[in-house]
């Protein structure tokens, strides 16, 4: 179990996909992605979802991520948030979306 302090350390924000490439140095299939978080800036993330998730369908996506995670380096890019998304039955990620559009950059709670 953890406290509601615990959680609070978590920061989880929406943010919208602006770019997608493919990430041609990923061991497994993966985009890289450029979300716009608002106040928070525009962060890179590397994501394995190509197998349910075209480049054109992510542009303009809303998505979830936890944005105050250490950068990571996967290959030669460096990743600075982790996009959320639920595995379902075939181990593909889903994404975690907001019912509704909402401004980028706030907060999960």
């Amino acid at each position: 179990m953890i406290s509601w302090d615990d959680f609070e350390k978590i920061d989880i924000r929406i943010g919208t996909i602006i770019e997608v490439n493919d990430f041609e140095k990923a061991k497994k299939p993966a985009y890289k992605l450029k979300i716009d978080f608002g106040e928070q800036g525009i962060k890179n993330s590397s994501a394995q979802i190509t197998v349910l998730y075209t480049k054109e369908d992510l542009i303009g996506k809303q998505i979830i991520a936890v944005i105050n995670f250490p950068p990571k380096q996967i290959a030669n890019f460096i990743s600075e948030c982790l996009v959320l998304g639920v595995y379902n039955e075939d181990n593909n990620v889903v994404l975690l979306q907001a019912e509704k559009k909402t401004e980028n950059g706030k907060k999960i709670g």
